[in-house]
């Protein structure tokens, strides 16, 4: 009876591992948001699908990018590679990246690297969304 509840354990902790990180893309006009759930470190491959994901959609032309952090559990050294090297890459094309409530342990460590500092991070979509349309002019009496 312990090696069936082993078996099953393990079989649970597998499929965990391979859904790890996962991705949902949607977009708003010409923002691209990515809601990300579970983790993005190194250890299962999820910062690789990150990373992926990301340049393909830098491939197709995309500019402005929103990263939804709520639901992101934990970000490792690989994760927060990935993310700095898509900020610098769309910042160099004209473009830029935006983040959504990071929470948690990804909060704290996102502090600790001081990357909320760099990168505009807003508490909710329409606040993030409003901060890419450009600035409108007051007309002047």
């Amino acid at each position: 009876m312990l090696s069936g509840t082993s078996s099953r354990r393990n079989t649970f902790d597998l499929t965990q591992r391979i859904v790890a990180l996962q991705i949902s893309v949607r977009e708003s006009g010409d923002i691209t948001i990515l809601d990300l759930r579970g983790r993005a470190t190194i250890s299962d491959g999820e910062s690789e699908l990150l990373k992926s994901k990301l340049e393909e959609l830098i491939a197709k032309g995309v500019q402005k990018v929103l990263l939804n952090l709520a639901n992101l559990s934990h970000v490792d050294s690989s994760g927060f590679s990935v993310i700095v090297r898509v900020y610098v890459s769309l910042r160099d094309r004209g473009g830029d990246l935006r983040f959504i409530r990071p929470c948690g342990r990804a909060l704290t460590a996102f502090n600790v690297l001081r990357l909320l500092e760099v990168i505009p991070t807003f508490g909710n979509e329409d606040d993030a969304l409003a901060s890419f349309r450009p600035k409108g002019y007051v007309a002047q009496p």
